[in-house]
């Protein structure tokens, strides 16, 4: 990273960037973590070193507020690809929960005491009080976004007692449960009949500005009978670790306003996770915006659709599934198939209008896709192998991965290359900084934007400027890519369709 690109990223106060440097302030001599909430320092005073240590020998101290000494001394290390840090995607997940820390270590490669050590080095904390703390958060928002019963929100939060939940919330937020929903309470409603799904609705906050636009991403690419979707909201049924879930999502004035419904209620926090995964909701729309707007030719479309987002994943072998389904053909295609694939999915016992059945598991998909595949020997073929692997376990992919492990472990399959990759590393890890290079609608979308038609390398080019965020830079070019064309630039997107092979259009 450039010193520019270093100063957008302590400009948006971004976690994810914790760990890449430091930046020390000439004025205070005091450097702190791009995430320090402190005022954000002019770009004058500002210098910016590899690790703690380098800011140690050129005379700066630490800041006692973001406590950046507890940064490993890496100068390749990046948080968001580190253990404390797959680690934390896997706690919000429920992986503690459900096989413990012993269980959470093994999928991390540690032992149980390593682990510790590494979460207590650079997170303060040890992986039991790191669940501990996220299954109080949880219990935040149910105590104060939802009517459910204090001892469902005891359970649903991943409490094992009523006692450790009263004792938790009193200790964090000094007050007790009932204090708290008192104090914060919103409109909602919730149902929990004895032995039935628990269902509720409530609201997850998110920064503003939010542009409703994923709405139309995700209803474009809607299965029949597991999704629905219209530019303003979304539903679908998905798999939980206990059971199944349903949920359905709407833009809110203060976030995304959602019901969701669980056969498990101790389902529910990995469920809200999964939500806020899927629809970018931890994202800063201001810096973004901010870096994407300094470009004249991009500035107009972030003007007109500010706090763009990007969408996730609630299941990452889905996604890797939707997205070699999708390469190399439209998104309508890639959505007619996957409509003929859907009746291998299980039928849903949830009852839910509209929402039939799931999405087909690897197993179902590698036993009876065969038959219903249409196309090419070798692309049928090469999906129903990654379907067995995944089924099968030798192919695992999830939040606790980085971007590296995805390629190592996928570009050696056959029928996967870098497109591949880098969609899912966008899609399942929430990478912000992803360009698909030589991808047909990011072309197209360059071409309206600009006016005229350019090639993979042009385009690679100008999206450099948007680093840490290209991600975001791709979405503009996906949206514009989708939308109506003008008669006026009918004829450069015929062009550029035709100067380059199509690469994956759908997913």
């Amino acid at each position: 990273m450039d010193f520019w690109q270093q100063y957008r990223a302590i400009e948006s106060r971004d976690t994810r960037f914790d760990g890449q440097f430091v930046t020390a302030v000439a004025t205070t001599k005091i450097y702190c973590r791009p995430s320090c909430p402190a005022r954000t320092p002019k770009p004058a005073n500002v210098s910016f070193y590899p690790t703690s240590a380098a800011a140690h020998e050129a005379g700066y101290r630490a800041c006692k507020r973001c406590l950046p000494e507890a940064v490993p001394g890496t100068p390749a290390w990046n948080l968001r690809s580190d253990v404390a840090a797959r680690a934390m995607r896997l706690i919000s997940d429920g992986e503690i929960d459900r096989v413990g820390v012993p269980g959470l270590a093994l999928r991390l490669g540690y032992s149980t005491r390593q682990l510790g050590r590494i979460l207590h080095h650079e997170l303060g904390a040890g992986p039991l009080a790191l669940a501990r703390a996220t299954r109080a958060q949880t219990a935040r928002t149910l105590l104060t976004a939802t009517d459910l019963a204090l001892s469902d929100v005891a359970f649903a939060s991943g409490f094992n007692s009523i006692r450790q939940f009263n004792e938790t919330v009193q200790e964090i937020y000094d007050l007790s449960p009932s204090q708290l929903r008192h104090r914060s309470r919103t409109l909602s409603h919730a149902s929990t009949a004895a032995g039935s799904p628990t269902s509720l609705s409530l609201t997850l906050p998110a920064r503003m500005p939010y542009d409703d636009g994923i709405f139309s991403f995700l209803r474009a690419r809607a299965v029949n009978g597991v999704e629905q979707g219209d530019p303003a909201s979304y539903a679908r049924l998905l798999r939980l670790p206990g059971g199944e879930g349903w949920f359905k999502a709407e833009p809110g004035p203060r976030g995304l306003d959602v019901s969701v419904t669980v056969e498990q209620l101790k389902d529910l926090p990995v469920l809200l996770s999964r939500i806020r995964r899927l629809f970018d909701l931890d994202a800063d729309p201001a810096a973004i915006d901010d870096v994407l707007s300094a470009d004249p030719v991009l500035e107009t479309r972030v003007q007109q659709y500010p706090g763009i987002r990007l969408p996730g994943a609630v299941d990452p072998q889905e996604i890797l599934i939707r997205a070699m389904v999708g390469q190399q053909i439209t998104v309508a295609a890639a959505t007619g198939i996957l409509d003929t694939l859907s009746v291998l999915g299980e039928p849903s016992r949830l009852g839910r209008p509209g929402h039939s059945r799931l999405f087909p598991t690897a197993a179902a998909l590698a036993d009876g896709a065969g038959t219903l595949l249409k196309g090419p020997a070798r692309r049928r073929s090469s999906l129903l192998a990654v379907s067995a692997a995944l089924a099968d376990g030798s192919l695992r992919i999830g939040v606790a991965d980085t971007p590296g492990e995805l390629a190592e472990k996928l570009l050696p399959l056959p029928g996967i290359g870098p497109w591949t990759v880098r969609y899912a590393a966008m899609r399942v890890l929430g990478a912000t900084d992803i360009h698909l290079d030589n991808d047909a609608a990011v072309r197209t979308g360059f071409a309206r934007l600009s006016g005229r038609t350019a090639d993979p390398r042009e385009t690679t080019a100008w999206c450099e400027q948007f680093s840490p965020w290209r991600s975001y830079a791709t979405m503009h070019l996906w949206r514009l890519a989708s939308e109506k064309p003008l008669a006026a630039d009918q004829q450069s997107q015929t062009q550029a369709a035709t100067d380059t092979p199509r690469k994956a259009l759908a997913s």
